[in-house]
């Protein structure tokens, strides 16, 4: 039998026994279903990191110094707490000097952040996100000004107690007025807005619109930061080939600042976008390791289902097989006719699977923060899935039918 009409005989099958066959596809059906609807979930995470997440909270193509490298949970298992304790704070002495060594090609901005709360006249104070830093810090993080003005480099000299704020703060201090002008105060400390962000979102749940902007030389700076250093200093290059380079110039010129000999560490931390998202690159591979878990678990129950509905298909059909014999059908003919037909059910179970994934991973999508994206390769991974599993499933059935006796399997009624 051509593999045509096997599939043929399979479609068949599947109209004429329709309960029968829509028990057979479920375990393959569901088990593709949470397979897709898994990658995609962690696929959309791992692209809206890297493609978005990445842009607003870090800046694409850019460097940090930092006093400490460590991202993520648990951060760097090597790390001591008490050789990091007697690390150096990053200061704008350090600041300068490895500003001195870049090119103007390379931008940088000093930044320094914690939540803390904000006051106004006659509302109640709520948590914002404080950030203290310089005016190029708009520019690197892409941030749009929807009223107003951000504050510039001559405010930022003068130490100028003014604000740049996020949507929400300003729909929560100022609901239905225009900010421009009027009094948030931080910590207790009075700033006067002077520009609103345009709307940011939501980072997995996280509000992006909290936020409170401010010269890192006024009050600002002296409320995140009491000793006066800054958390960071954020240099971002025209291109991701720039990366290296920049590390390098900024490496060099803080090692000789701190009189840092040949061969003794860094006692600071130079981290690229790459390295910062380190953890969230491991986590998405966890992720799609426990999560095709339970698809697994259904693809074997599906092989289980499929290969007794395969059996009890050889006992149905023994006369059939023993006069397809008994014409000159091969034992090859029989065991592919039958492995061909279970394939095309799993197959058709992994379709059907294919499509209310993606369906599952769009609603989880709209009704949850966690994005999806639906990764081509886990189609045709799925596809792959649900055919293994039919030849799986269907090796030993169609290798007893092709053993049958052609005479005894006459004889059986």
């Amino acid at each position: 039998m051509k593999t045509r009409d096997a599939i043929g005989l399979a479609l068949s099958t599947l109209r004429v026994q329709k309960l029968k066959s829509a028990f057979t596809l479920l375990g393959v059906t569901i088990g593709v279903m949470f397979l897709i609807a898994v990658v995609s979930i962690v696929e959309g995470m791992g692209r809206y990191v890297e493609e978005d997440f990445a842009a607003r909270l870090i800046g694409t193509n850019t460097l940090t110094l930092r006093r400490f490298s460590n991202f993520g949970p648990g951060g760097n298992r090597n790390f001591d707490r008490r050789l990091a304790a007697r690390r150096p704070l990053v200061r704008m002495t350090d600041v300068d000097a490895v500003r001195a060594g870049l090119p103007s090609t390379m931008r940088s901005s000093v930044s320094s952040e914690s939540f803390k709360y904000g006051s106004a006249v006659g509302v109640r104070p709520r948590q914002v996100q404080a950030i203290a830093t310089d005016a190029n810090y708009f520019a690197i993080k892409k941030f749009v000004i929807d009223k107003g003005r951000a504050f510039t480099d001559q405010e930022v000299r003068a130490g100028t107690p003014v604000l740049v704020i996020g949507v929400e703060v300003a729909e929560h201090f100022f609901p239905g007025l225009n900010p421009e002008g009027r009094e948030i105060r931080v910590s207790g400390v009075p700033f006067v807005v002077i520009g609103v962000i345009e709307k940011q979102g939501s980072v997995f749940g996280f509000s992006l619109d909290r936020m409170a902007i401010a010269p890192y030389t006024s009050p600002m700076g002296r409320i995140i930061r009491p000793q006066r250093d800054v958390s960071s200093l954020i240099i971002q290059v025209p291109t991701q080939a720039d990366l290296p380079e920049a590390t390098e110039l900024a490496r060099t010129a803080l090692r000789s600042l701190r009189g840092l000999k040949a061969g003794e560490p860094d006692n600071f931390g130079l981290v690229t976008q790459d390295a910062a998202f380190g953890f969230i690159k491991q986590l998405k591979g966890r992720l799609v390791l426990f999560g095709t878990a339970l698809p697994a678990i259904s693809l074997i129950v599906g092989a289980m289902v499929i290969m007794n509905i395969m059996l009890v298909a050889v006992s149905e059909r023994t006369r059939e097989i023993g006069v397809r014999k008994a014409l000159g059908a091969k034992r090859s003919d029989i065991l592919s006719q039958f492995l061909v037909e279970a394939t095309t059910l799993s197959v058709i179970g992994a379709a059907i699977g294919i499509g209310l994934g993606i369906g599952l991973a769009e609603i989880i999508s709209a009704l949850t923060p966690l994005p999806a994206a639906v990764a081509p390769w886990s189609i045709g991974a799925a596809l792959l899935t649900g055919a293994g599993v039919g030849i799986a499933a269907g090796m030993y059935p169609a290798s007893r039918a092709s053993k049958l006796d052609p005479i005894a399997a006459l004889r059986q009624e």
